[in-house]
């Protein structure tokens, strides 16, 4: 059995009640079937997987199956059309990678030049999840590469019924043997400029796990 279990949730909110009942039925067939593909915005093998229980309500976006790296411009063009909760995940999704200072980012000026120009892009190596993260194949580590799952907030963190986590304190929680983290949300407020530093000092402490 795998470390997660499937537990019913409804919610007023149809963006998230969509994307919670698409999710639920992915996990579903990937724990038996792992080669079920991902779906969400990025690349598939990517260092840093963020999953996040919804999806923009725009476009194709609702309907997506799959992983799909997002064009130029086509951040801009969700900002610009969705609500202003799309501003805030982009937004704290780029300063975190900033600050985990990885060299690919520091190619750029500011974390708003990586956001504008690079976030989620072909490239990027990381990768927005709408679907359960896939640990099956996550804690295999080649050429020291591993994906890092990140969970967005303890309510998605519950709804999956992730099992084993080591709750560090009342934000963050950490799976003692799988790349599987669980954060505030990608708000301002919940995902704090102190709390990035947390998130990036535990990102930095299973890479290490991972190589010992």
């Amino acid at each position: 059995m795998g470390i997660f279990k499937v537990v019913g949730a409804t919610d007023a909110n149809s963006d998230k009640q969509i994307a919670q009942s698409s999710a639920m039925i992915r996990l579903n067939v990937r724990d038996s079937n792992p080669a079920v593909p991902l779906v969400g915005f990025g690349e598939p093998d990517s260092d840093i997987a963020l999953c996040i229980a919804n999806r923009p309500m725009l476009d194709d976006y609702p309907l997506l199956d799959h992983l799909k790296p997002l064009a130029k411009g086509e951040l801009r063009h969700i900002v610009a059309n969705t609500s202003n909760h799309w501003r805030k995940v982009f937004n704290v999704f780029a300063k975190f990678l900033y600050q985990l200072a990885d060299a690919r980012v520091h190619q750029f000026a500011t974390w708003q030049d990586y956001r504008d120009q690079q976030l989620l892009q072909l490239g990027s190596r990381e990768t927005l999840l709408f679907s359960p993260p896939n640990l099956a194949s996550a804690s295999e580590v080649s050429n020291g590469h591993q994906t890092i799952h990140i969970i967005a907030g303890k309510t998605y963190a519950a709804e999956l019924n992730v099992e084993g986590l080591v709750w560090l304190d009342a934000y963050f929680a950490i799976h003692p043997t799988e790349p599987l983290i669980v954060s505030p949300y990608l708000d301002y407020r919940q995902l704090s400029n102190q709390r990035i530093d947390q998130l990036v000092q535990l990102v930095r402490q299973v890479r290490a796990r991972a190589v010992l």
